[in-house]
């Protein structure tokens, strides 16, 4: 693709960086028919290659963005399916996320919009914060149909509807703490609990615990880390997902320093994608910038981490069909695509892929509030293909996926781990127990 930046431009590392995917993109189109927003929308401009013109010429002319560009960026669910389909290599991914940046510095976004986006930005990475809401949420779930109904507030109906009806309890590995194996250690690990998922679902971490001290590694919980980041650089908002990279860049290495790390193990596949990018992230921070690397090139998916140890396990005693939803974050972000479906079958369970399982179930981040709409019809549509396989139950390694799904079917969802651990000596996930 021809370019038209300023040497100006071109002086910023971001410009040129952007500038180098544009010019690997040869239209080919191959990316509008893996494109979840495109398949369901049917518009050129709600596609890969649509917005990535979209994004050419706001970056290009330097100019506020219009509403329309900022509509169909919006609209992007960050799925990277395209990536998994470019025969080009085009790092979409990179060059969305400079779009995103571009929109938040020079669009006024409509109040609600803006309020909206704020109550999510500070609400949702802070757990203490989250866990209130979920309570208020629960108070307030009447009036969800009334706020859906009012188009600026949609996103808080959204909210409420998407709010469990309970609370889980606090657990062990929801504060920083060293979880040691009952025999000699075997290695050590940090594990990041992420934001909402501690909140939202704490067995999972519990399991991911469980599982690896079973298997003689030591996983330890760091002080100083927190929200890695993903929420707010989707939204744009660069400054502050930087600046929570960095704080857990720099834990992270205290404990790479320290006592050594073998592993930094997400079991949420959303933040194992931007922790894996921090490399990218904070390349031109002096502070961190090879700290970054060293924390990237060490991060896994609890699946991949697994599947290097080589586990097997025993039959967890039923004969359970399981449906894998590869979560678009793992499969398109990371490329992990077989190591969770091996482990599961090695554990004795039955794996079965749904159809169209390249398309995104439509949780993607805070997607499912802000793009609600768009967002059902995709869950509608992912939940119809799982339901079409029969499963017993749904399995997934992202808590995002998890809950969106859940929300649509009556079919058990439980995450990865937890069948793995149930299958290895540790209990029946909650969600199977129902």
């Amino acid at each position: 693709m021809q370019t038209n930046f300023s040497l100006k431009q071109l002086a910023d590392p971001q410009f040129a960086h952007s500038e180098s995917i544009l010019r690997n993109c040869v239209h080919c189109g191959f990316c509008t028919a893996t494109c979840p927003t495109y398949v369901e929308l049917g518009d050129e401009l709600d596609s890969p290659r649509g917005r990535i013109y979209l994004i050419k010429e706001m970056l290009e002319s330097g100019k506020a963005p219009t509403a329309g560009v900022v509509k169909h960026v919006d609209r992007c669910l960050s799925c990277l399916s395209c990536m998994t389909t470019c025969p080009a290599s085009v790092n979409y991914m990179h060059l969305v996320d400079h779009g995103r940046a571009y929109i938040e510095q020079n669009y006024q976004r409509p109040l609600a919009d803006r309020m909206i986006r704020k109550i999510l930005e500070i609400v949702l990475p802070n757990k203490t914060l989250f866990k209130s809401s979920l309570i208020m949420a629960r108070l307030a779930r009447p009036f969800a149909g009334l706020f859906k109904a009012i188009g600026p507030l949609k996103p808080l109906g959204a909210m409420l509807e998407l709010a469990p009806t309970k609370s889980a309890p606090t657990t062990p590995t929801c504060k920083p703490g060293i979880f040691s194996p009952d025999g000699p250690r075997k290695g050590r690990v940090a594990l990041l609990t992420g934001c909402a998922q501690p909140v939202l679902n704490p067995g999972i971490n519990e399991a991911t615990v469980r599982l690896l001290n079973r298997l003689g590694i030591e996983v330890v919980v760091s002080a100083g880390v927190g929200c890695c980041g993903a929420l707010t650089h989707h939204m744009g908002k660069e400054a502050d997902s930087h600046a929570k990279a960095a704080a857990n860049v720099q834990a992270w290495t205290a404990e790479i320093e320290g006592e050594g790390l073998d592993a930094i193990i997400i079991n949420t596949s959303g933040c194992g994608t931007t922790v894996k990018d921090y490399g990218h992230m904070l390349a031109h921070d002096e502070a961190y910038a090879e700290q970054a690397k060293r924390v990237s090139a060490l991060t896994k998916d609890i699946t991949e981490f697994l599947s290097d140890l080589g586990l097997t396990g025993a039959s967890a005693g039923e004969p359970l069909l399981v449906a894998y939803h590869s979560a678009c974050s793992l499969q398109h972000g990371q490329r992990v695509r077989t190591q969770p479906k091996a482990l599961l079958q090695a554990c004795g369970f039955e794996v079965v892929d749904p159809p169209e399982g390249h398309l995104c179930c439509g949780s993607a981040g805070t997607y499912n509030i802000m793009q609600s709409d768009i967002a059902a019809r995709l869950r509608t549509r992912k939940v119809r293909n799982i339901e079409s396989t029969r499963p017993d139950l749904i399995a997934a390694g992202n808590i995002g996926c998890m809950t969106q799904i859940a929300s649509g079917t009556g079919v058990p969802v439980v995450h990865t781990v937890e069948l793995l651990d149930w299958a290895t000596g540790g209990p029946k996930p909650e969600a199977l127990t129902k």
